[in-house]
This record gives C-alpha cells, sequence and structure tokens, in this order.
C-alpha cells in the first residue's frame, strides 16, 4: 500500500479497514493513493462503487487532517509514530465503521467528520455509540482510554463537551491532540484492528446462529450476567434426570432483555447427543416471536407455538409428548383457568395444562419455563407464578422444583427436599441495553410515579452511552432515528405504542387494531430498512403485544392517552374480564420501554390533554430531542 512500511501490510484475507499507518506515512502519502485505497476497499466490502458524495466526504476529511497533523507533529514530535485506522469496520456489526480511529499516547480516540456547522444529536449519539462499543466489546480496547469526537467540518466557532462528546473545530484538532497524557504503553496497530469483537447478538441474530450450527461469540456480557452458569446446571440436571428418572420444573425469572429466550434457545439446541434428534422442543405462547424466528430461520421447526401443544397433547387426545426436554419461552403469558376453558375447554390453568402434559413424557422430563418479570399484558394472565404451584398440587407424579430464592415462598405443594434454590435463576441484569444496567430500575420508577429517583439515575444512563429522549414532534423523531443509522443498514428502529391509546392515530402513529394485524412481523423485524415493509420505513406500528420478547436498536414510543399522569398513574381503558386495567396498562408502557438496544425516544402528542404526562415524563430525566 502506497506510502505505508511492512509493519501495516495487509493479510491474504480481506481487511477490516480501509487505510491504516502512522500519521508520517498518511503525510507521505497523496492524496489520490489515499483515495484509492479507500474506494477499494469499499467496493469491496459493499460490491459496488463509492457514490461521488462519500469520495468529496474523505477527501474533506484528509484535507482537513493534512493541515492539523503538520502542525501537530511541529508541537510534539512523537505524534509522528501515531496510528491512524480510517473505516474500521466493527466485525459482526453489519458495516458500521466510524471515520477514524487514532491510537495515540496509549488512548483510543474515535473520530467522526461531519459536514456541517454544528453536530445533531444522532451525530453525537452515533460516535458515542462507536466508543462505547469498542469499549465493551473489542478486547484490545477493554482497558484503554476511550474518547468520542465529532468534527463538524463547517464549524468555525470554540470546541465544547457535549453529551460526553468532545466536539472539536477543525482548527482546533492539533492543539487538542497535542495536550495528550497518559502513562499507558503504546498500542500495537497490528494486535488492535486482529483483536476479538464480540458484540451482543439480537435474539433474532442468536437463533440464526444456533439454527446454523454456528458457536454462539463468547459474550462478556453474557458471561457477567450469569447465562452460561444457568446453562451448565440446566447440563447437570439433564443427566440427573435421565439417570435417576426424575420429572424437574425450572422456572428462570429476570428483567426484560436478560437472555431468558437466549437461555432457552440454547438449551434446545445443545441437546445431549444421546438423546435424539427430537427430544427437545421451545414452545411460546408469543405468537409474534414465533413469526420473527420462523422467517429469520426459513423454518417452521424451530420454534413451535403452545398452543399446537396444547391442542395436540390436551384437546384432541391426551397423549405423551416425544420430548423430554420442553422449553415454556414467555411463560407469564400463561393464562388462568378462565381464559383457557373459554379458548381451548381445557379445565385448568396454562401452567398445570403443560405440567401435566410434561408429565406423560416416558420416564423422565425438564420443563423450562421462562418468566419475563412485570411483563403481564394478556386478558388472563393475572395469575402469574401461583399457577405453576396449583399445577403441582394437582400433579400425579413427583416434581423436584428449581428456581430463585425469591420464587420459593410460592410453592407450597413440593417438599422441601424437592425444591432447590439458586440465585442463578433471577437475571437481574439487562443483556439488551448494553451498559445501561439502570434502564429497568428507571422505567420502574417512572411507573411508580417516583420521578425524581429516575432523574437520579439518568446520569448513569447517559454515561454508558444510553441515549433516551423526549419529543412532541413525531417528524423530529423520525429524522433523529434516519440521520443516526443512516451508514448502519443492520441496525432497527420503529414505532411502537400501546393497543389501548386512543389519540395516537390522529398523530401519524396507526395503533387501531385492523392497521396493526395488517403488519406483517417477519418482514417488520428482519427485512432491510429500503424495504417497505421494514419497521425503519416508519409507517407502520407495532404494540406491546407484537414487540413483547423482541427488541429494536432504537424505538419510538408513542405514549397515549391510556395511560396518564394526575398526581398518579391512571387509565382510562375498560377491558373485559380484566380485574385490575391499571396493572396491564403499567405493564404494557414497561414493555414498551425495554425494548431498546441503543435508547428509545418517547413521542407525546402535542393535546392539552397530555401536558402534565409529558411534564412528568421530563421530570424524570428525560432529555428533549
Amino acid at each position: 500500500m502506497t506510502g505505508q512500511l511492512d509493519l501495516f501490510e495487509p493479510p491474504e484475507q480481506t481487511l477490516n479497514y480501509g487505510w491504516m499507518g502512522t500519521i508520517a506515512q498518511f503525510l507521505a502519502t497523496n492524496d489520490s493513493d489515499w483515495l484509492d485505497t479507500l474506494s477499494t476497499h469499499y467496493q469491496q466490502l459493499y460490491r459496488q462503487r463509492s457514490t461521488g458524495t462519500q469520495q468529496q466526504a474523505w477527501l474533506d476529511c484528509a484535507t482537513v487532517l493534512r493541515s492539523q497533523f503538520v502542525q501537530l507533529t511541529q508541537y510534539r514530535s512523537d505524534s509522528a509514530e501515531w496510528t491512524l485506522i480510517f473505516e474500521y469496520e466493527l466485525p459482526r456489526e453489519g458495516g458500521r465503521r466510524p471515520d477514524l480511529v487514532l491510537l495515540a499516547a496509549g488512548q483510543i480516540l474515535v473520530f467522526e467528520f461531519k459536514q456541517k456547522p454544528t453536530p445533531s444529536a444522532a451525530d453525537l449519539d452515533q460516535v458515542a455509540a462507536y466508543a462505547r462499543d469498542l469499549s465493551e466489546y473489542h478486547a484490545a480496547s477493554a482497558q484503554q482510554p476511550i474518547t468520542a469526537i465529532v468534527v463538524p467540518t463547517r464549524r468555525t466557532t470554540y470546541s465544547e463537551v457535549r453529551d460526553g462528546v468532545q466536539v472539536l473545530s477543525p482548527h482546533a484538532i492539533a492543539d487538542y491532540l497535542s495536550k495528550l497524557e497518559s502513562e499507558l504503553p503504546a498500542i500495537d496497530p497490528q494486535i488492535w484492528v486482529n483483536a476479538d469483537y464480540a458484540p451482543l447478538p439480537t435474539i433474532v441474530q442468536a437463533a440464526r446462529r444456533i439454527f446454523q450450527q454456528e458457536p454462539l461469540p463468547d459474550l462478556k456480557r453474557a458471561r457477567s450476567a450469569g447465562i452460561p452458569d444457568v446453562l451448565a446446571y440446566l447440563d447437570r440436571l439433564v443427566e440427573r434426570a435421565q439417570a435417576a428418572q426424575e420429572r424437574h420444573l425450572v422456572l428462570i425469572t429476570g428483567v426484560p432483555g436478560a437472555g431468558k429466550t437466549l437461555i432457552g434457545l440454547q438449551f434446545v439446541h445443545q441437546t445431549p447427543q444421546d438423546l435424539s434428534d427430537q427430544a427437545a422442543v421451545f414452545l411460546s405462547g408469543n405468537g409474534p416471536l414465533i413469526t420473527v424466528l420462523q422467517y429469520a430461520l426459513k423454518s417452521r421447526v424451530f420454534v413451535q407455538a403452545v398452543r399446537n401443544f396444547y391442542i395436540d397433547h390436551e384437546v384432541r387426545r391426551q397423549k405423551a409428548p416425544r420430548e423430554h426436554l420442553i422449553v415454556f419461552d414467555e411463560a407469564q403469558r400463561a393464562w388462568d383457568a378462565d381464559r383457557m376453558a373459554e379458548k381451548y375447554g381445557i379445565n385448568s390453568a396454562a401452567a398445570g395444562a403443560v405440567v401435566r402434559i410434561a408429565e406423560r413424557s416416558p420416564d423422565w422430563c425438564v420443563l423450562l419455563g421462562l418468566i419475563g418479570e412485570g411483563q403481564e399484558i394478556h386478558v388472563g394472565e393475572e395469575d402469574g407464578t401461583e399457577q405453576w404451584n396449583v399445577g403441582l398440587e394437582q400433579a400425579s407424579a413427583d416434581w423436584h422444583v428449581h428456581c430463585s430464592p425469591e420464587q420459593a415462598s410460592y410453592f407450597t405443594a413440593v417438599s422441601g427436599d424437592r425444591l432447590h434454590t439458586n440465585d442463578v435463576f433471577n437475571l437481574t441484569t439487562s443483556l439488551r441495553t448494553h451498559l445501561a444496567k439502570d434502564v429497568q430500575t428507571w422505567v420502574a420508577h417512572v411507573l411508580l410515579g417516583e420521578f425524581d429517583a429516575a432523574a437520579m439515575l439518568m446520569p448513569s444512563l447517559l454515561a454508558a452511552g444510553y441515549d433516551p429522549y423526549l419529543t412532541r414532534d413525531l417528524e423530529q423523531a423520525m429524522a433523529y432515528c434516519r440521520d443516526r443509522y443512516q451508514d448502519q443498514p443492520d441496525k432497527r428502529y420503529g414505532l411502537l405504542a400501546s393497543s389501548r391509546a386512543h389519540n395516537l392515530s390522529q398523530h401519524g402513529i396507526a395503533n387501531e387494531y385492523m392497521a396493526t394485524q395488517r403488519v406483517k412481523m417477519g418482514p417488520w423485524y428482519i427485512d432491510p430498512p429500503n424495504s417497505p415493509l421494514s419497521c425503519c420505513a416508519l409507517d407502520s406500528v407495532v404494540t406491546e403485544f407484537g414487540c413483547q420478547g423482541l427488541e429494536l436498536d432504537y424505538p419510538i414510543v408513542g405514549w397515549g392517552d391510556d395511560l396518564l399522569w394526575r398526581s398518579t398513574w391512571m387509565t382510562r381503558s375498560r377491558q373485559k374480564n380484566v380485574r385490575d386495567p391499571l396493572r396491564l396498562r403499567l405493564n404494557s408502557y414497561r414493555v414498551l420501554l425495554t425494548r431498546g438496544r441503543d435508547g428509545f425516544v418517547v413521542f407525546v402528542p402535542p393535546d392539552a390533554t397530555m401536558d402534565t404526562t409529558f411534564e412528568a415524563l421530563q421530570s424524570a430525566g428525560l432529555r428533549s430531542l
């Protein structure tokens, strides 16, 4: 590569960056050769030529940097050996690539150049997310200081720090870099660009890898959340159940996004080899989740509707399942006895029906129930964990129960020697929201009306790179999403709304029943942004029923008139056979507010009736967009 030493010569495989070299080498390389290298890499990466707009952006960036680096090397001679990495592609991230990564003085600086005088909120959040993900998932960056920098190339005013991001005038780069100090040793560029990068997969990505017999990446966050510990426990339990001819019920609870479904998928996937291929089944009462996974995997075999399980083994005839390992995902959706009788003619709650079917499995069985805390949103879902104890009271076999200590008091139907508690069965850390460990607590405070406590948590969310906003302008929210993710085709953003809100449709969020029923869930979550069926088209809406157990990178959450702040939360929603409609509304908004991996923006319609609700959310620390 022109102007570069052998140290940076590429290996035979495709490079994961456009150009790498020292500042001295960059200054010795002419613009034409440098631009050709970036263009060739772009064409190899995307199988198409770079546009004139892209090439002009590269040249603008080079012009700024050449001028500033000449000054910098005069200020401090050691800077000539600092390493520049242009267009570094974050592995497994679908083409996400910062404009420039600078390895300097034992530090990592991530640059984004924007051809404008002032960066937008989306620009700041984009580069902050790059820095956050490198810190969290890139092995060679984990212990290094990382700074996110935006350079608006048309800026003529002073530099500043905004929301943790350094905003530099193009004329201030040399001065800023000349003051860098660090006691850490220099970072080896070859080690850095070839370091492992293990991003957190979405549930769809994880399922696809499992189904295609690919090993899941070794996830730091998954390890810290205890998922491998749970899977190891389940493996030992299967061995014991099979050897001793026993039946075991395992209940795993957890906050939204804690990885419950990921555990279920992996558990089914790693069925012991001495069992048949049909020894395990993954069941869900979550129709949209089933549809999305089947669409992503191009298979209807991997996941099955629990409804079909009921009908096949309990309604048509009472027969034994062929599976010994049964996973019931979204088990909080287990209906009570009245709803089961109404829908299927089964005279017991759903939990009891599953237990009864499972104990017909020949000789032994492990039944795994995955329960989302505070996510009961359907009619008939209000009984919760108590259902499982009732099912065990009615069981004919002797069951062992494994649960968290918090759940143990529910299980009076089993003797003490068959009740096994372990903290690993309560997943308290969300994987969905990257570093934002306090998101669940923030949402809980908001839904309890504890806005001051919620506001106190907001600085930790922002510091972790989680970006929640508040707006009364839907078009502004849409523009933010399109702007932030314009060069990231694997990212997903879309409209979410409560099914019971009646004022959102007049403001551009079509959450009416018939409109949401027409949404094709598979394409909505999976299709690329240029598809008219994709969530990124921002013209179709998914409700709490369509997003539970699933996720977006950045949702726009419409807050409607079904949950209003009037010195306390209140609802006008009334539903047949619902004992506590306010509880279902609060849980619905809990689901909606916890779908985002990078953050969310709440849209509150500009109606006078919504003013106090907007003010309440604002007092909880949400920034105006």
